[in-house]
């Protein structure tokens, strides 16, 4: 019988997924809104006429930090909505590597694997997720990460 995910079983998944998000498009509308929220307009982001003929990448590619963004509804579906925490705060990311780009119109997904759990207290612990953002169709994936979460019972 398979382990059920929950606060008390937490510890046991150290070192094993939990699980997969669905997968996303990153159309061109969406990496133009970032561009506008973060006022990152470099042309390799929103530009798709310069860009398929100036980059190497052959389109516009949405902004590394777009996709690390991704990462916290992702580990809202995967971890926080099963957990039925009483409330959850993103501590942060660690390690985070981009790896290959996420071109325009590209679908990703996030697998997270639980690497840590540390209690900080009562009604408190620490997780430590490893988490890999997939590029569909892509043998590498779009970036990696340590993500922290806060979570209380």
């Amino acid at each position: 019988m398979e382990q059920s995910l929950n606060m008390s079983t937490l510890a046991d998944f150290i070192g094993k997924e939990i699980g997969v998000s669905e997968w996303e498009a990153m159309p061109q509308s969406r990496i133009d809104a970032f561009a506008a929220c973060t006022g990152d307009h470099q042309w390799i982001h929103v530009d798709p006429e310069r860009a398929q003929r100036e980059s190497p990448f052959g389109s516009t590619i949405a902004h590394g930090f777009l996709t690390l963004s991704t990462l916290a509804p992702h580990a809202l579906e995967i971890l926080v909505k099963p957990l039925n925490a009483r409330q959850t705060v993103n501590c942060g990311a660690e390690n985070v590597r981009f790896i290959s780009p996420v071109h325009v119109n590209a679908r990703i997904r996030t697998r997270l694997t639980v690497e840590a759990v540390a209690a900080k207290g009562p009604g408190r612990t620490l997780v430590t997720m490893g988490a890999v953002v997939e590029i569909e169709g892509q043998p590498k994936p779009a970036l990696t990460a340590n993500l922290l979460f806060m979570l209380f019972e």
